[in-house]
């Protein structure tokens, strides 16, 4: 389900280090030529470009990105050139370390806890630990505001069973424990947390089927007009991307390209981090719910280097 495309006969990584080497010598750098090579490697790809660069040229490939290329463009190629685990880990630190802790810069902590695998969650957080000296968790407890710590270290500590295994006797109980705690209003409740946090992916969508069907109306439009707490809209996003993360990506990409201007960092964070997972089906529920493409929203809303990018991630 990637729309990353890479060719049929892919240069080794020596010319491909090449390449990039000359793009970034003379008066000026060939945006067009690091679009050409970066822009259809995958991970693994990239990742031996990365060491090739270094062993021919003595310096580090990002290290060149961030010195030739700079905006939008430059913060994008060189989000996508990191590791996938490198690049979420620096995205969550940023996340944490930002003086505005708000729903949108803590929305990447929810997406690579529930809309990751549980074994990308894991390489994730020994990146972070390798990088920051740190845990996330005690970087959660110290960053985060306190009334979403306890759910958020409990969704990035978590490794949940990756199988499609349901009990639906669990699912009904754990539906009406959720009722009640809606229906008090405590969402920060231990089995609230313990539930999202910790059943596999299948499990969870059998228990907020069953909460629909006994309530009448889906978990996240139950608790979403009770209250404007942090919490709540936190919890919200929880449920929705482990129903469906392409419809979610759809709602970061229509708040990132909503109101007079484009919010370029979350737009690229959306394409690069699924451009190798699931964009297609992120494309398709975009097609569905508006009636025209993706593709024609990024050609609209970005211009020059940039959107030639992430048109390249899209598949272009």
């Amino acid at each position: 389900m990637a729309t990353l495309t890479v060719p049929q006969e892919v240069p080794s990584p020596t010319q491909d280090s090449e390449t990039l080497r000359k793009a970034f010598k003379g008066w000026g750098t060939d945006e067009k030529a690091v679009i050409q090579v970066l822009g259809h490697r995958n991970a693994a790809q990239r990742k031996i470009i990365r060491d090739t660069y270094q062993q021919l040229y003595n310096q580090s490939l990002i290290d060149s990105l961030d010195s030739e290329l700079s905006g939008d463009f430059g913060r994008a190629v060189i989000l996508w050139t990191y590791d996938p685990a490198e690049r979420d880990a620096r995205l969550v630190n940023k996340a944490l370390k930002s003086k505005n802790k708000s729903l949108d810069k803590l929305k990447v902590i929810i997406e690579i806890s529930c809309a990751s695998s549980p074994h990308h969650l894991l390489a994730v957080r020994k990146c972070y630990c390798s990088l920051f000296e740190c845990s996330i968790e005690e970087d959660i407890i110290v960053n985060a505001p306190p009334s979403v710590r306890k759910i958020l270290v409990g969704l990035v500590s978590s490794f949940r069973f990756d199988g499609a295994v349901v009990d639906l006797d669990v699912a009904d109980d754990e539906a009406s424990k959720l009722q009640e705690a809606v229906k008090l209003k405590q969402l920060d409740q231990d089995i609230v947390m313990w539930i999202l946090s910790m059943r596999n992916v299948f499990q969870l969508k059998a228990t907020f089927e069953s909460y629909h069907k006994k309530y009448g109306i889906l978990l996240h439009e139950d608790i979403k007009d009770y209250s404007n707490d942090l919490l709540v809209s936190l919890v919200t996003i929880v449920i929705k991307c482990i129903i469906s993360p392409e419809r979610h990506f759809v709602e970061v990409i229509e708040a990132a390209t909503d109101g007079w201007g484009t919010d370029e960092d979350a737009l690229t964070r959306a394409i690069i981090s699924r451009a190798e997972i699931d964009l297609i089906k992120v494309k398709k529920a975009y097609l569905d719910m508006h009636k025209t493409s993706l593709d024609k929203l990024v050609k609209d809303e970005t211009s020059g280097d940039y959107g030639a990018f992430l048109m390249a991630l899209l598949g272009q």
